[in-house]
């Protein structure tokens, strides 16, 4: 096989939770783009219904499905309905992210709250399409990750902004990795890859002083932009990242290695 024929979705099925949402919608089209039948899924039914229809008046074979991550109910549901109409998922790309706490002086009840879907959904969503996956012999999980995942907050970016990044986010996305690495172990060797992307800053009408500092912080000098993640996306959901699994790809500008 030709090695950009290894890149190619057509005859998959994916999900992406969270599909209409900051990186969800890049990552849809992205998905979608390289031949993906893909679904998008969160709470939010009229803005996933209207991105679906956008991303279908322009070709794509995108459809928009009712999900509330903190509920397992409402996960199993959804793999019904997605194995109902589409006979299988190939391909999970666990994005959506509920960011309840605003700081450090948040109440208990936020954390509590992010934690239901972050963590908890995290687990119920992996846990029921890799079993779905592995039932079938082989799939791909994908996990949004961030490079706050790996490296602690530098708070002098939000000086002087009125807003500052939370610590819930920092738990749930460092604790994404190690738990992706038991998924991959899992399950591994039933054929189905567990990784996770760990985005940078993405450029979304901030304050212009936190633009500019964050972008001096990065070897690329700017924040991700409308399309950054798609490649690494589809990379790790196609043939292309065959022998890939329980790793940590950064899509960051060099923020993380600086």
């Amino acid at each position: 096989m030709n090695v950009l024929e290894r890149f190619n979705l057509s005859g998959k099925t994916a999900l992406v939770t969270g599909g209409s949402g900051l990186f969800g919608r890049q990552i849809t089209e992205g998905l979608a783009q390289a031949g993906a039948r893909t679904f998008i899924a969160s709470r939010q039914a009229d803005v996933n219904n209207r991105f679906a229809d956008q991303c279908r008046a322009s070709g794509l074979l995108v459809t928009a499905a009712k999900l509330d991550q903190a509920d397992e109910g409402s996960i199993e549901q959804l793999k019904e309905r997605l194995i109902a109409e589409a006979g299988r998922v190939d391909i999970l790309v666990n994005n959506a992210v509920l960011r309840s706490m605003a700081n450090w002086s948040s109440p208990m009840a936020d954390f509590a709250k992010s934690m239901a879907v972050n963590g908890t959904g995290l687990f119920a969503m992996t846990r029921s399409f890799g079993e779905h996956m592995a039932e079938r012999g082989g799939g791909s999980i994908i996990n949004i990750g961030s490079i706050q995942g790996s490296v602690g907050p530098d708070f002098s970016l939000y000086r002087g902004l009125g807003w500052e990044t939370p610590p819930d986010y920092y738990f749930h996305k460092g604790g994404m990795l190690n738990f992706t690495r038991f998924a991959a172990s899992k399950l591994g060797p039933r054929g189905v890859r567990v990784n996770v992307v760990s985005p940078g800053g993405f450029l979304a009408d901030q304050d212009p002083r936190f633009v500019e500092r964050y972008a001096a912080k990065t070897m690329l000098g700017r924040m991700a932009n409308a399309t950054d993640l798609q490649g690494a996306v589809v990379f790790l959901a196609s043939d292309a990242s065959a022998y890939v699994t329980g790793a940590n790809l950064f899509v960051d500008g060099g923020y993380t290695a600086m």
